[in-house]
């Protein structure tokens, strides 16, 4: 913990060490701390304001009513000012300055997960936020359930923990913060970006599939190449006249879909729907474009 605190700005208390602020006064400071974001885009000020303001909270009674809301509202304010001046590496351990793992506030364990999930570091809030969701005391927050879920799908799913996930699905966590439904949903998730990662890890040109396509494939290309040149011939040779184009776009591409039958939907007739559109665009510019650009 100490060698986190070493990066951060040092607090300066703008009360004095030895002053017991009110309510009253730390409300007026924190929203001094965010005017300074929000009016004057003053992040750095802001920064120091909250970090005075937490300095202060310590002459405040803990028992006090307002003394959590006002302690989240600093950190809240302080996290985004960080975020701002893309201090993020700095947002966590902060935070666990100000409290233990266990008790940092929901809010404050959401806003940290989706900002490390944001600047794509989300196994820097990992280890916080597992100890903070096996923690019972948390299974009865308000946002306990949001957190698991942020858990889940900005941290486990994107890293590839399925174990982990699974884990924290079907156990106490997961019985805790979700339903049956929602449990069976969140497995189906998690199923699907295994699959997903199966399948990105496959090697499309030793997939049985596209071997035993492959030279089908080859033949039509070069049929559907020779068919489109000698449409583009004619075109060149004929009446520019809108009427003739029309009819020669209509025979190409009727004699394409006769030919090749393909189903637009399916994922292979792409390439060959891609190269129709090509080819037909190019007849157009040559047909229609002025000289220079035909020869272009």
């Amino acid at each position: 913990m100490s060698s986190c605190s070493s990066s951060l700005p040092a607090p300066r208390s703008l009360l004095g060490s030895t002053y017991s602020p009110s309510v009253t006064q730390l409300s007026s400071m924190l929203d001094a701390a965010a005017e300074q974001m929000m009016i004057h885009k003053d992040f750095r000020a802001a920064f120091d304001a909250c970090d005075s303001g937490l300095e202060s909270l310590a002459g405040l009674d803990e028992e006090e009513h307002s003394f959590g809301e006002l302690k989240a509202g600093f950190c809240i304010l302080g996290i985004q000012a960080l975020a701002e001046m893309n201090e993020w590496p700095a947002v966590l351990p902060w935070v666990l300055q100000q409290y233990e793992q266990e008790r940092i506030p929901a809010k404050l364990m959401q806003m940290c997960i989706l900002l490390y999930s944001k600047v794509g570091e989300p196994e820097m809030v990992q280890e916080t936020a597992r100890v903070w969701l096996h923690c019972p005391l948390n299974s009865e927050a308000t946002g306990f359930r949001t957190v698991a879920e942020l858990y889940l799908l900005h941290v486990l799913v994107p890293l590839g923990h399925k174990d982990e996930a699974v884990e924290l699905i079907v156990g106490e966590v997961g019985s805790c913060a979700f339903t049956e439904d929602q449990r069976q949903t969140a497995l189906d998730v998690v199923e699907e970006k295994e699959r997903r990662n199966r399948e990105a890890n496959e090697d499309p040109v030793t997939s049985p599939n596209t071997e035993a396509t492959s030279p089908p494939q080859g033949a039509v290309m070069h049929r559907l190449e020779a068919m489109l040149k000698f449409i583009y011939r004619k075109v060149l040779l004929t009446s520019s006249s809108v009427f003739t184009l029309r009819r020669i776009t209509l025979a190409a591409v009727l004699l394409y879909m006769l030919l090749l039958r393909l189903d637009p939907a399916f994922p292979t007739s792409f390439m060959w729907i891609s190269k129709l559109l090509q080819m037909l665009k190019q007849m157009w510019r040559t047909t229609f474009a002025p000289y220079h650009q035909a020869l272009a």
